[in-house]
Formats: structure tokens, C-alpha cells, sequence
């Protein structure tokens, strides 16, 4: 019987922490396009400076699905961080550069073209960079956002 009422403590346990982990669905109210030309890009201080964002859909800040796009200029290199949670990249234009570790090495990672993508983990070590051209990418995330430099000091929020 007390087998029983265990199984039956930690079944509910499991449940409880399920029923509290639910987002937001993606939702919108009409339909847009976008058009990199179009975009009204902003600096975005999560990352160096030199890079902007786009936010399409959603809000990095709350719980729940975002969609932003990222535009880094040439030869712009992003330090080795982790996110909290899981997200997607996919090339828009230029190439992206990609590797994981806690030091950027671009001679361990690999190079994405247009039309590539790349799942990162939550909480896995990575960074990025550009090589000779502009590069956007879209980032498919979940919220609230947030980045952790793998040394304090590339932090742009603490310059």
C-alpha cells in the first residue's frame, strides 16, 4: 500500500510540474510580410555592438514563442554564451559561422549558407560569427530571452 501511495504522489508531482510549464500558442492578428528592405531595425543590446533585431512575432521577454530576425555586420564575432531555453537559426542572407564550446574558435565550428539552419539546446555553449558579408538571420526561441556570456567580460551589458 505504501508503494502504491508513493507511485501515486510522484504520477501527480510529474503532472503538476507539466501543467505548470505551458506557454502561450503563437498567435496573430493579421497577416504581414516581411522584407529585409522594409524592416525597422534596432540595435540590439543583448549582443556587440553592431548587431540589430527585428522583432516579428511574439515577446523575448515574456514566456511563450518569439520570432526575430538578427543583423550582424561583416567580421562581427558573437563570444561564447548559453540561452536558457532552445532555439532555431536560419540563415536569411550571408553566412553564419557556428561552434560550440566556451571559446570562440572559428576553426572548430562550421559555416552556414542561406537557407541553413541550426538547433541549439538550451544551456549549450556556443557562439557565432560573420565572415566578408551582412549577415540576417531569423531566431525562433522561446521566451522570456536572454543570453549568458561564458566570460563576464565580452557581457555588453556591463561596458
Amino acid at each position: 500500500m505504501k508503494s502504491i501511495f508513493i507511485t501515486l504522489c510522484l504520477a501527480l508531482t510529474t503532472l503538476s510540474a507539466q501543467a505548470g510549464d505551458q506557454i502561450e500558442r503563437m498567435t496573430a492578428d493579421k497577416m504581414q510580410s516581411y522584407k529585409a528592405a522594409n524592416i525597422t531595425w534596432k540595435d540590439e543590446s543583448l549582443l556587440p555592438k553592431g548587431a540589430k533585431s527585428a522583432l516579428i512575432l511574439g515577446d523575448p521577454s515574456k514566456p511563450g514563442v518569439f520570432i526575430a530576425w538578427l543583423k550582424f555586420p561583416p567580421n562581427y564575432p558573437i563570444p561564447a554564451h548559453t540561452h536558457p531555453y532552445t532555439e532555431v537559426i536560419t540563415v536569411l542572407k550571408g553566412k553564419l559561422g557556428n561552434g560550440m564550446g566556451e571559446v570562440l574558435d572559428k576553426n572548430k565550428g562550421e559555416t552556414l549558407k542561406v537557407g541553413e539552419s541550426f538547433v541549439l539546446p538550451a544551456g549549450h555553449a556556443h557562439y557565432v560569427w560573420t565572415e566578408k558579408e551582412e549577415t540576417i538571420v531569423e531566431l525562433i526561441a522561446t521566451g522570456p530571452w536572454d543570453i549568458s556570456y561564458s566570460n563576464p567580460k565580452d557581457d555588453p551589458r556591463k561596458k
